[in-house]
């Protein structure tokens, strides 16, 4: 006879009580790493890693990609479409069969900070991904065809982009937070696309795709030491006198109104907050990092039990940290419904208010680094999640020793530092923001909550 099926409430139990849960285990490091750190003769740092789990390698390469020409950010956008659509070497056909050989893929990407490449591949086909990348930043060809089909594909994907309500919402943001600043111009105008030559993507390539100043990391199935002077070999003809343009420093984010964006006719709104934060160089960082846990960083957080769980105003609400070149900002970010913007608003302000004056308890406290140690050491955990965690460390001057020492210095963290970090950086006065959404709807009942302005619409 088959046993009797038990509920999950019967299995949590015994006949003195309920079941007591395990004490946690001792904390490990993020990562015990064998690797090298160190700076090609041609000024790119390589960060190599050995972690043997599977026999593949991850490549992340981060090049600093700044510009304020009026044209940039779609020239940039052009190049990035385009970098690995063939070479002097091989066309676009002979770059897919080489990577497909080896199991190996290459992307890549821009925004207005950076050029990023991303690659994989079997570890015994690292040469291969290696010649090739190495073909593509030396002798990247632009051809005329290419970058017409790329131009295209490009202009219809921003033109889906822009009516996205997030995207609205992120630029408005961005208008807001920093003005004119190029970090502004994440998505180029498709107007300014349609003009992009190839002798602009040629000429952008020339001055702009530069090893000094950028960061090469691989992690996977290598030998570290064998793998630097694998790379000095295929590298050697990319070399400069110049450095990779680096973003100018952004400005620090002082407080302020938030700004009403109309966006006529949307039944939905976007909330967007955003106050200075500290870099992950700064040693109040932990702390500040498990204040935003506790307000809005995970799913039990305060934020998420008021506004979802609570009062249902929202799907999902978040907030978080971006890191851009050394500065740092903590981000709070919440869709509702039209009818209920003003309150979720109301009540986003309420939970700043209230973690600073109503700190994390130590239960809170010890839940939050729980995990923020867990998920880093999970983050950590496979190969392409360590390269993009060593590639965003690595691009602000930090390695893998950092990695492996943060889990300690959270575990170090006290219950009152968080609570002085959550009165300093969490204090509503700090944060500025955006709500995009219906102004004729929003603009009286936003009023009411003041330091509310209507702006142009998106």
């Amino acid at each position: 006879m088959s046993a009797p099926h038990r509920t999950a409430e019967e299995i949590g139990r015994t006949a003195a009580g309920p079941r007591p849960v395990p004490p946690l285990g001792t904390q490990r490091a993020a990562a015990d790493l064998s690797h090298v750190d160190t700076t090609l003769s041609n000024g790119l740092r390589v960060l190599a890693v050995r972690k043997a789990t599977v026999p593949l390698v991850e490549l992340r390469m981060w090049i600093p990609f700044g510009g304020d020409d009026a044209l940039h950010p779609a020239t940039a956008e052009v190049l990035a479409e385009t970098l690995l659509t063939g070479t002097a070497r091989r066309d676009r056909i002979e770059i897919d069969a080489d990577l497909a050989l080896i199991g190996g893929d290459l992307a890549s990407g821009v925004d207005p900070e950076r050029l990023a490449i991303t690659g994989t591949s079997l570890a015994d086909g690292l040469p291969t991904m290696l010649d090739v990348l190495a073909d593509a930043l030396t002798g990247a060809s632009y051809a005329d065809a290419e970058v017409e089909r790329e131009r295209e594909r490009l202009i219809e994907r921003i033109a889906v982009s822009r009516t996205h309500p997030r995207t609205i919402a992120r630029e408005a943001l961005q208008k807001h937070r920093y003005g004119n600043h190029p970090a502004v111009r994440e998505v180029p105008q498709a107007e300014d696309v349609a003009v992009v030559t190839p002798e602009q993507v040629r000429a952008l390539h020339q001055a702009s795709v530069l090893p000094r100043g950028s960061v090469l990391v691989l992690v996977g199935d290598i030998d570290p030491q064998t793998v630097v002077g694998d790379l000095e070999k295929a590298l050697a003809g990319w070399a400069s006198d110049r450095s990779a343009v680096r973003l100018p420093a952004l400005p620090d984010l002082t407080g302020g109104h938030v700004l009403l964006v109309p966006r006529a006719g949307a039944v939905q709104s976007q909330i967007r907050l955003s106050a200075q934060a500290v870099s992950r160089t700064d040693p109040g960082y932990a702390a500040l990092q498990l204040a935003n846990l506790a307000y809005g960083g995970y799913f039990s957080s305060r934020l998420v039990e008021n506004i979802r769980e609570d009062k249902g105003y929202t799907y999902s609400a978040h907030s978080g940290f971006e890191f851009t070149d050394q500065t740092a900002v903590v981000n709070v970010e919440a869709d509702t419904a039209t009818d209920a913007t003003a309150a979720a608003l109301l009540e986003t302000r309420y939970e700043l208010a209230r973690l600073g004056l109503v700190p994390p308890t130590a239960e809170e406290v010890e839940s939050v680094r729980q995990y923020a140690i867990g998920s880093l050491v999970t983050a950590a955990s496979s190969q392409g999640g360590l390269a993009a965690q060593l590639a965003a460390l690595a691009a602000t001057g930090l390695g893998a020793e950092w990695l492996a020492e943060h889990p300690a210095r959270l575990a170090a963290v006290t219950a009152g530092e968080v609570a002085d970090a959550a009165l300093e950086f969490f204090a509503p006065k700090r944060f500025t923001g955006v709500v995009v959404g219906d102004a004729d709807v929003l603009a009286p009942k936003l009023a009411a909550l003041g330091d509310v302005t209507v702006g142009e619409p998106a």
